[in-house]
């Protein structure tokens, strides 16, 4: 097994890989599928920072378009991400990895305020540090609250992990012809506009030349991304490497 080419990651989950087939709500099998997955990559001695998002709770943004306010919305998402939070912090504990969930909103009651110096020392500690509460402002997405927390963490690669393997020309569930990218610049991403996080987490990574990388959240992907090895798709900085499609 090689050694870790990263040593400390941000791993980005969507709120909805918790709701496994039943599509809304926790379901706990699926929790435990995810916590065995970033288990695996703990146990390679990876310091790993969280961020989960909220949709398979309540989305912000479908909300606003429905006529509630928009602030109010993304206050409501931002909760339904600590509600998460706690749900893999709890597996995780239980497989005896230790976690702090840490929140940009003040719940003092159960969760850690985010204190980026405090959040640093949890890692260099080993523990999982599970950020919850996006940004703690509204019209930012879990994507931006990600990178955000990637630059402050000093995290030296993103990994998104996703349903699929990683970022396609068009969607692969409903096209055959999909191509995948094995390497992609930040500029074309945007462009194109793949979906793979929104144009600010991209840009913001883009400026402090942090990679992005799309996997499977299954399967031991996010184990062989942290290793180097070639796995997903990689946002790279314009020139540093070949980005095309497969």
């Amino acid at each position: 097994m090689s050694a870790p080419t990263y040593h400390r990651i941000l791993l980005k989950l969507s709120g909805e890989a918790l709701a496994g087939e039943q599509k809304t709500g926790i379901d706990p099998p699926s929790v435990e599928r995810i916590c065995d997955e970033i288990g695996s990559v703990l146990l390679l001695g990876i310091e790993v920072a969280l961020v989960i998002g909220g949709g398979n709770i309540f989305r912000g943004l479908s909300a606003s378009a429905k006529g509630m306010d928009r602030s109010s919305a993304d206050y409501m998402g931002m909760l339904a991400t600590v509600l998460n939070a706690l749900a893999v912090q709890d597996v995780l504990e239980k497989m005896n990895h230790p976690t702090r969930v840490l929140s940009a909103i003040g719940i003092q009651e159960i969760c850690e305020p985010f204190v980026r110096r405090r959040a640093m020392r949890h890692l260099e500690k080993g523990r999982v540090v599970i950020c919850a509460a996006g940004t703690g402002n509204p019209y930012f997405t879990t994507d931006t609250a990600a990178a955000l927390r990637g630059m402050e963490l000093k995290c030296e690669a993103i990994i998104k992990a996703t349903k699929v393997q990683g970022v396609y020309d068009k969607d692969p569930q409903l096209h055959k012809d999909a191509v995948m990218f094995k390497r992609i610049s930040y500029s074309e991403a945007l462009e194109r506009r793949l979906g793979v996080m929104d144009a600010t987490a991209i840009t913001l990574a883009r400026e402090n030349k942090v990679p992005i990388f799309v996997c499977s959240m299954f399967g031991g992907s996010i184990q062989r991304v942290v290793r180097g090895e070639d796995e997903g798709t990689m946002v790279c900085e314009e020139g540093a490497l070949p980005c095309v499609g497969v």
